[in-house]
């Protein structure tokens, strides 16, 4: 059986790369850029640090930095119309995921026409999208690397998975001096993102050798260094090792895909607009307690990685293992016990469990679920 691998033509990455990345850009010849950020990063400085630099290579920019932390389809027509006022002839997206993943959709869009819900789904575009250039702040997403684009439809309160080799960024940048000042929650947020990113695509029914080597490299980083980067945000180490960390998992998932907490996260996340690496986080071993019973082996390999001794453990006793392992490690690091303190409610999980099971993301889970399976995993995790 063929399969393919996709990922950005060129990334940059360790501390100071952001330079590789104007140099980048001035070699393209681009004119105007639109600059897709968020308003956080626009008050600290960020965004202006970003655009001074275009200056002095006198590359003209104007900024959307109206980007919701779950990012929207009327964030993406917003920054479209800016992209289409200005003349835009490339994107930068400048951030996390939410960034990243309304820049792939304006840039989406601004080269296939009709609305961004019309690439709902697996490689719907026909043509490439606008240049797109995704600098990343955070360590987690991965989206500055991957074909993944995650919108909310406030309409129908889903959030929608478009899965498009067309949206992949031509360069990502992954630079640790501009993550040192995320706070410890977003730290360890996205740090579990990036940890379900990697099992998820270890135990997923696409994985491959290359995506099983680059999951469980992320797998062991993050173990090792996901806890003190939440604990000493300074830690340029810590920092550069996560940013790594980030970028494998972002590998493994983008090409073997991803499972049941991808997809019922996304339906907790488009319904009460919640964080969505702590809606992972906190599904994670649950669904990973449902996948069990079909890949214990796999797990086993999971909780190896996470430097649990399972040498004279069976298949099975390694897979409770990892689980405890995923377990410690989010208790570790501050991500709450379950769904209600997030304010999720039982009246809805009917729903929410119809909607998961329609995720593009369900389709490569280990085990296949009923309504009435995807409902018990969601009020485990209450």
């Amino acid at each position: 059986m063929s399969t393919s691998f996709y990922m950005p033509a060129l990334n940059v990455m360790g501390s100071g790369c952001l330079v590789e990345a104007i140099n980048y850009i001035k070699d393209q010849g681009f004119k105007q850029g639109l600059i897709v950020s968020d308003s956080v990063l626009s008050k600290i400085g960020i965004v202006k640090k970003f655009t001074d630099l275009l200056d002095k290579e006198q590359i003209s920019s104007v900024v959307f930095d109206q980007v919701h932390p779950n990012p929207t389809v009327s964030n993406v027509n917003a920054g479209l119309a800016m992209l289409k006022q200005n003349d835009c002839d490339f994107v930068v997206s400048l951030g996390g995921g939410s960034p990243h993943d309304c820049a792939k959709g304006i840039a989406l869009v601004a080269s296939n026409g009709g609305q961004i819900a019309d690439y709902e789904g697996i490689d719907v575009s026909k043509k490439p999208q606008l240049p797109l250039v995704a600098i990343n702040t955070t360590a987690g997403t991965a989206s500055e690397m991957t074909r993944f684009v995650i919108i909310t439809d406030e309409k129908r309160h889903v959030k929608m998975a478009i899965v498009d080799k067309h949206s992949t960024p031509m360069l990502s940048v992954n630079d640790p001096s501009l993550m040192v000042g995320m706070p410890a929650s977003l730290t360890a947020a996205t740090g579990m993102d990036a940890l379900t990113h990697a099992i998820e695509a270890y135990v997923s029914t696409g994985a491959t050798p290359i995506t099983d080597a680059v999951a469980l490299k992320a797998i062991e980083l993050i173990q090792a260094n996901l806890p003190t980067a939440v604990a000493n945000g300074e830690n340029i180490e810590a920092r550069e090792q996560m940013a790594y960390a980030q970028f494998m998992a972002g590998m493994a998932f983008n090409n073997a895909s991803l499972g049941y907490v991808h997809a019922m996260a996304h339906q907790l996340g488009g319904f009460y607009d919640l964080p969505h690496g702590v809606c992972n986080a906190v599904l994670l071993p649950h669904v990973q307690r449902y996948n069990a019973k079909v890949c214990p082996e796999r797990l086993k390999d999971i909780a190896n990685s996470m430097g649990v001794n399972v040498f004279n453990m069976s298949a099975e006793e390694g897979a409770n293992a990892a689980i405890s392992a995923i377990e410690t490690l989010s208790q570790k690091v501050g991500i709450p016990a379950g769904l209600i303190e997030l304010g999720a409610k039982d009246g809805d999980i009917n729903l929410l469990a119809e909607n998961a099971l329609k995720d593009v993301c369900s389709l490569t889970n280990p085990r296949q679920a009923s309504h009435e399976e995807i409902c018990n995993i969601f009020r485990a995790a209450m």
